[in-house]
Formats: C-alpha cells, sequence, structure tokens
C-alpha cells in the first residue's frame, strides 16, 4: 500500500498512456482472423522460430473447411485460450495462446505483421498476457520457451521481467511468478502509467466486490487496483474520479457526463456506469486532464477526463 505524502493536492499529475505502446487481446476469432493467420504464418520471417507453426498453420485451413460460421473461437480455444492482439488502431498485429496445466501456464505469442516490428509491440503484448494468466486464469506461474536466436523475443520477455529458469542449445526457458507480477505492478516496475489514485475506502470495498464479479473489465479493474496509489479519503484531490463521482469526458469526438457507481446503482441511460464497465473501470483513479487508450464495445476509443463535476470526499460526504 502506498500512502500519499503531505501536499498532496498540490500536486497534478498528467498521464498519457496513448503515447506508449496499446495492445488489447481480443478472444472472438472470426473467418477473417483465421485468414490473416494463415497469412502471417506462411511469413518465414514469422515462423522461424515457431516450433509449431506448420502444425498451427494446418490447424487453421482444417478449422475454416469444416465449417461456414463465421465465428471460429471454439475452435481455437481447444487445448487453450486464443487470443488476437489489436494496436490502437483496431488492427490485428499478432496472436497470444494460453495453455494452463495445473498451477503453471505457457504463454505462445507473435507480432505477426511485420511492418509494426520495433515498435514494443511484443512486449506491450506479453503484458496484456501476463494480465489474463494471472489475474483472470488465476495461473500461479507464467512460462514462455523461446529458441536462443530469437533475440527479440528474449529481449521481450527480459524487459517484462521474466527470470531465465534453464536453457538448452535449442530452447530457453523463462517463468514469471504471480507474487513477482503483483509485486512489479505495484512497483510501477513495468513502465505504465503509475498517477491513478484510489481512497482506502474505496480501494476495500472494490476488493469485496472483485470477488464476486466476472468479466473482461472486472480483470481491468483488479488490474488497476493492483497498481494504484492507495490515499486516505481527506488526501485524495479534488480533480481525482472517485467512487460515486460526476466527470465530464471527451469519448473520442463525443462529450458525455457520466457517474461512477457501484454495480447495484448502474443505470448507463442515465449515465450511471458501473465501476465494472468498461468506462468505469476506465476511468477510475484518473484525474482532470489524464487522457487514455481503452477498448470499449470492441473497439479502441480514447477518454479524456475534462472535468470531474462532482467527488464525495470533496463535498465531505464521505459515507458515500
Amino acid at each position: 500500500m502506498a500512502i500519499a505524502m503531505k501536499g498532496f493536492h498540490s500536486l497534478r499529475i498528467r498521464v498519457v498512456k496513448m503515447n506508449k505502446p496499446f495492445i488489447s487481446l481480443c478472444p472472438e476469432i472470426t473467418r477473417a482472423h483465421a485468414l490473416t493467420l494463415m497469412e502471417w504464418l506462411e511469413d518465414e520471417r514469422v515462423t522461424c522460430f515457431l516450433s509449431d507453426s506448420r502444425d498451427v498453420s494446418r490447424s487453421i485451413e482444417q478449422a475454416i473447411d469444416r465449417t461456414q460460421s463465421p465465428i471460429l473461437t471454439h475452435l481455437f480455444n481447444r487445448g487453450g485460450r486464443f487470443f488476437m492482439a489489436y494496436d490502437r488502431h483496431d488492427d490485428p498485429v499478432g496472436f497470444v495462446r494460453l495453455i494452463k496445466t495445473g498451477p503453471d501456464c505457457e504463454i505462445v505469442l507473435a507480432i505477426g505483421n511485420c511492418d509494426k516490428w520495433g515498435r514494443s509491440l511484443g512486449a506491450r503484448t506479453i503484458r496484456e498476457g501476463m494480465k489474463l494468466a494471472f489475474l483472470e486464469m488465476r495461473a500461479e506461474r507464467l512460462i514462455a520457451r523461446i529458441h536462443p536466436d530469437n533475440a527479440r523475443s528474449l529481449n521481450a520477455f527480459l524487459r517484462s521481467g521474466f527470470v531465465l529458469e534453464s536453457e538448452t542449445p535449442l530452447l530457453k526457458s523463462f517463468a514469471m511468478t504471480a507474487g513477482r507480477y503483483l509485486q512489479f505492478l505495484r512497483e510501477g516496475a513495468f513502465g505504465d502509467a503509475t498517477g491513478i489514485y484510489i481512497t482506502e475506502i474505496d480501494k476495500v470495498r472494490l476488493e469485496c466486490l472483485i470477488v464476486l464479479e466476472q468479466g473482461p473489465a472486472v480483470v481491468e479493474l483488479e488490474h488497476e487496483l493492483e497498481r494504484a496509489i492507495v490515499v486516505k479519503p481527506q488526501q485524495v484531490a479534488r480533480n481525482v474520479v472517485t467512487m460515486n463521482s460526476r466527470a465530464l469526458l471527451q469519448l473520442d469526438d463525443e462529450e458525455i457526463e457520466v457517474a461512477l457507481v457501484y454495480p447495484e446503482d448502474a443505470d448507463s441511460s442515465a449515465g450511471k456506469h458501473s465501476v465494472c464497465s468498461d468506462i468505469g473501470a476506465a476511468i477510475l483513479g484518473y484525474q482532470e486532464g489524464d487522457a487514455i487508450d481503452w477498448r470499449i464495445s470492441d473497439r479502441t476509443r480514447r477518454i479524456e477526463i475534462r472535468k470531474v463535476l462532482y467527488q464525495p470526499e470533496a463535498a465531505g460526504d464521505f459515507h458515500l
């Protein structure tokens, strides 16, 4: 737990996540995705370090031939979970596969769009994979097995905090534990924006809430709770979005007013968004002037906190 220092009210931290590499992992796999994957797997630059690339390509072709369904997610999730990786422009740039065996989970990934190499998308994809492995699949350890000549992958996993466990002339095995991952989140070691603030009361309530709730937004919420700076309600800056706050947002080109509420009070038609919704999980803890990229309703949106119109702590409403 991190407690704010005296004088916190005078601080103003601008967080601009949009300048950092952005990746979102999407579980739905369509026929169009399958064709894109086959195209990537025909590129030797992509496949040269993938040990099972031929088998994967053949399996994809067979899956397409077997069904006329536009959605192939169930076929790709056999033996593990498969995700397409999108950049902030909603273009597919790669894929991730997570295979859980007991407490361990193995991660396999590739940035298939070679035009996007060199932009740190691989490291960002690894971090999104860790988020799912540890916070959704509840793995205790995440393993990556990498060819020694695959310099890009080696560097990306090392930068993401993985530790070398064993090696042979043909394979290096790296691992990340759940405890190490959470420690990195809390210390801001991944280089993500660290300027989000949550009150002690909100944190306790939200930790109880996420035990009962499920869904992608809840995973994002838990991630934000783990990396947030925790402050006393009396110390939180007046321009921070706390629970039960109302804020004016710029959502792409649209200006909207929202209230951040608990699930039982949610009514999106009235602008009351649950903290377990995409928008709710996105804005918690940010300040006026902050801008973030966030995936909402299957597409990436840019959100700016224009103004905090009401904050319970600033109004002295500590009972809310």
